[in-house]
């Protein structure tokens, strides 16, 4: 599969904004969406996700990411020293994160660096080397030889890699808190405010970066559990011929059995017209899926397709937003019975506004110029991603 930049990948705040702002209401919101259903039980706090521990900064206070860096102040800092540690400039660095030159920072505090420093190593007092990065863009040997490593201390090697989900960094505008802000993103103020050393208040100023807290990973199954008896748990089918004796006579030649009708040619992944008649949406663009759906890594489907492309409705419903994210990325929300949202990035020539109907299958706008151009798409019901594939096939 073709590999997206992580900054095309993670950078969806302003969607995740909007669908907020669609689902609010007077009380609490519920955020896993049962709390409309007339229950008087309230499941937000099960529906946060688990978040993983924030990794650990080299003794300059690094945490490298391959989007971002960012610096982690000790006790005592200013902007002043904390950008002398690192070899950035303290008027670059304070005018970057809205604060001044001598402003004191609490120790933990997260500071946005605004252009990369030298990567975290041995030298710099980290474990590992390089920017933190998913294992899928870290070869197998590299890995292997990671492995070996941590096995074995006293043998020398290079340090190894670090591997992680690269989090969302979120600016913070004017009004937002550190409620709102983890409501948004479906994680605990808690573990918004452990990421990124908030005080006890969880006071917040405008312009902040943001660390948005990486899901847990999911435990591995333990090897006891994944080792079973050859065979097990996959039954062999019962050979036709023991319940069943051949046929005593030779069938009709093929000549004389009747004609099968034709089969239908089987539709490309991106041809919804044929594929998805029968689904409960269409795909949104001709093209092919380049990165499938990943709960808390790819909330939603790129769907690599030309520059120009037309970019489609998949379901009738209403125009609910029209934004964009930081890097200027058209994001269109389309709000659908049910508590059903469609979200499109990465368009442009866009020919619907806000409050608009759109029917399925309506053009909404083009594929957008990118290396490679592709679109995404989600669908949310509620505050949760689903797989899109549930609704397109």
């Amino acid at each position: 599969m073709t590999a997206i930049p992580v900054t095309h990948r993670l950078r969806l705040g302003s969607a995740l904004a909007v669908i907020a702002a669609l689902s609010a209401c007077s009380g609490p919101i519920d955020l896993d969406m049962r709390g409309r259903m007339g229950g008087s039980l309230d499941t937000a706090a099960a529906a946060q996700t688990a978040t993983a521990d924030r990794p650990s900064p080299d003794n300059r206070g690094v945490i490298s990411y391959p989007s971002y860096q960012v610096a982690v102040a000790q006790r005592g800092d200013t902007v002043a020293s904390l950008a002398q540690r690192v070899g950035l400039s303290a008027a670059e660095l304070a005018r970057y994160n809205g604060v001044r030159e001598t402003d004191p920072l609490r120790g933990g505090e997260v500071i946005a660096l605004p252009r990369r420093v030298a990567e975290p190593s041995p030298a710099t007092g980290a474990a590992i080397t390089g920017p933190i990065r998913p294992a899928s863009q870290v070869d197998v040997t590299t890995l292997a030889g990671a492995a070996i490593d941590r096995a074995a201390p006293s043998a020398a090697g290079t340090a190894p890699v670090q591997t992680g989900l690269e989090p969302v960094r979120h600016r913070v505008e004017r009004g937002e808190t550190a409620f709102t802000i983890a409501r948004l993103y479906n994680v605990s103020p808690r573990a918004l405010a452990e990421w990124n050393g908030l005080d006890k208040d969880f006071a917040l100023r405008e312009g902040q970066f943001l660390m948005i807290p990486a899901a847990a990973e999911a435990p591995r199954a333990t090897q006891a559990a994944a080792t079973t008896t050859p065979g097990s748990g996959s039954p062999t089918p019962v050979p036709p011929s023991s319940t069943k004796p051949l046929p005593a006579e030779t069938p009709p030649a093929a000549a004389a059995a009747k004609p099968a009708p034709a089969a239908k040619p089987v539709a490309d992944i991106g041809q919804s017209q044929t594929r998805t008649s029968n689904a409960a949406m269409a795909m949104p663009v001709d093209g092919r899926i380049i990165r499938e759906y990943a709960k808390g890594r790819n909330e939603g489907i790129d769907i690599g397709a030309s520059a120009g492309t037309p970019v489609k409705a998949a379901a009738s419903g209403q125009v609910a937003a029209i934004t964009k994210n930081t890097e200027n990325v058209n994001i269109v929300v389309i709000r659908h019975p049910d508590d059903v949202l469609t979200i499109y990035t990465h368009l442009d020539g866009l020919t619907i506004q806000k409050g608009d109907q759109v029917s399925r299958g309506q053009s909404i706008g083009k594929v957008r110029a990118g290396d490679p151009a592709f679109l995404h798409f989600e669908v949310r019901k509620g505050f949760d991603s689903v797989d899109p594939m549930g609704y397109l096939q």
